[in-house]
């Protein structure tokens, strides 16, 4: 048996493969490509909601966005680290992000233009998040799986104060639900979109799908997003924009419209509302950051250095 057979044969057993066991080299590189894809992804997504730290309408919700912004970043810490297990250092991974080479959700290249788009963010963007999120709590990769189990949770909770928000501003004056509804217009085909191509399309899902780094179809989980979804906004008393939604008995299913997929592409190639704020945001914080890094850095080596002389 070849060493791929050997390594095929533990994941048809659903056993972890942890750093130091043997890989493909393509296993080990996808996992890189998507592990740092989802840490960019938590990094760039403070963007939007940072927009409003200062704005939110009362002191309780300043500090519950305040809270969540913290948890992204501490997502994306977690997601970097697993990336450093697979022997990729963090500093090449953050360059990729800066340079423009490696990807992040299409999501967060939209703005954010109301108070209600962070309730929308947190109920859609975090719920679709969630579904997709879940299942890589039994991805075949140990240390990404374990650092989802974490993820979930607190992004379980992001979903909850988004929704409490929209639900807020429902039960408000009609010009605080119509700002809900504003907000639920714009953001909701982005939403879908965040599960990505459809599978016959997704150049990754076959493989991803052998190896267990994936363990649901984008189709799938698209779906689940829309059958949970539609009962939330008909709940709050909020349309969906969506003129061919509709409870399908025979599948048991809501049918609904189709992706505005050049709108996605375009996003996803870069030339979405805020791709470019959204880069020139991080390669500022970088630069700015550095002494940051620096002065870390020169405290370990001190920190080091004075364990050394004891010892």
């Amino acid at each position: 048996m070849t060493k791929e057979e050997r390594f095929q044969n533990r994941i048809d057993q659903d056993l972890k493969i942890e750093p130091k066991d043997w890989m493909p080299e393509a296993y080990r590189r996808t996992l890189v490509r998507q592990i740092s894809q989802h840490a960019h992804s938590e990094v760039v997504g403070m963007l939007p909601e940072g927009n409003w730290l200062t704005r939110a309408p009362s002191l309780r919700r300043k500090v519950a966005l305040l809270a969540k912004v913290q948890d992204e970043a501490g997502h994306g810490l977690y997601l970097y680290s697993a990336t450093e297990t697979l022997g990729t250092p963090r500093d090449e991974t953050i360059d990729d992000l800066l340079a423009g080479r490696a990807k992040y959700s299409s999501i967060f290249n939209y703005p954010t233009t109301s108070w209600a788009d962070i309730g929308a963010i947190g109920w859609l963007v975090d719920g679709a998040a969630i579904l997709n999120q879940v299942s890589l709590t039994r991805t075949s990769y140990g240390p990404y799986a374990r650092a989802m189990v974490r993820i979930c949770k607190e992004e379980s909770f992001h979903q909850r104060q988004g929704y409490e928000i929209m639900l807020t501003l429902c039960r408000g004056s009609a010009a605080q639900k119509a700002m809900a509804q504003d907000a639920l217009n714009r953001w909701w085909w982005p939403a879908l979109m965040m599960f990505g191509p459809h599978d016959t399309e997704s150049t990754h899902t076959e493989q991803s799908m052998k190896w267990k780094i994936k363990r649901e179809r984008n189709d799938d989980l698209r779906q689940r997003f829309v059958d949970m979804t539609v009962p939330q906004a008909d709940y709050l008393g909020i349309t969906i924009p969506d003129p061919h939604l509709r409870w399908n008995p025979d599948r048991h299913h809501y049918d609904f419209g189709e992706i505005d997929w050049e709108e996605f592409w375009k996003v996803v190639k870069g030339f979405g509302p805020c791709n470019r704020e959204r880069l020139e945001a991080r390669r500022k914080a970088h630069v700015e950051g550095a002494w940051i890094r620096d002065a870390a850095e020169a405290y370990a080596r001190r920190q080091s250095e004075m364990k050394k002389a004891i010892a």
